[in-house]
């Protein structure tokens, strides 16, 4: 079972920046498939972004040039940068890892945008 820490999340004004980061620890990171997603009040968990072992990404329609996900496998690490942040972004984030049938879930960092 991965154990997994955010961090990163905070308050930033509309159009702002912030990078979040995802260290994961109890397994062989380079081989677990990564992801990002959020949860805003009243509404269900949504995939923001993943990246596979192999370091293919993909992203949600509404990040799409926005955000960029990454990984650094010697630092068992995985970063999501979002750029020109928007206040339908305000959600806790979470890192999710996935190994076949086995999933992960970080405890969450809250991002708020609001001026």
């Amino acid at each position: 079972q991965a154990q997994l820490v955010e961090s990163g999340g905070g308050l930033v004004q509309p159009g702002g920046s912030l990078r979040l980061s995802c260290v994961a620890s109890g397994i062989i990171f380079s081989i677990y498939h990564m992801g990002w997603y959020r949860q805003a009040p009243g509404k269900q968990r949504e995939l923001v972004a993943r990246i596979t072992s192999g370091g293919t990404a993909n992203y949600a329609d509404s990040v799409k040039g926005r955000s960029t996900i990454s990984r650094d496998d010697a630092k068992n690490t995985v970063y999501m940068q979002m750029d020109s942040l928007r206040p339908e972004d305000t959600a806790v984030y979470y890192c999710n890892a996935v190994l076949g049938a086995l999933s992960s879930w970080g405890q969450g960092t809250q991002v708020t945008v609001s001026s």
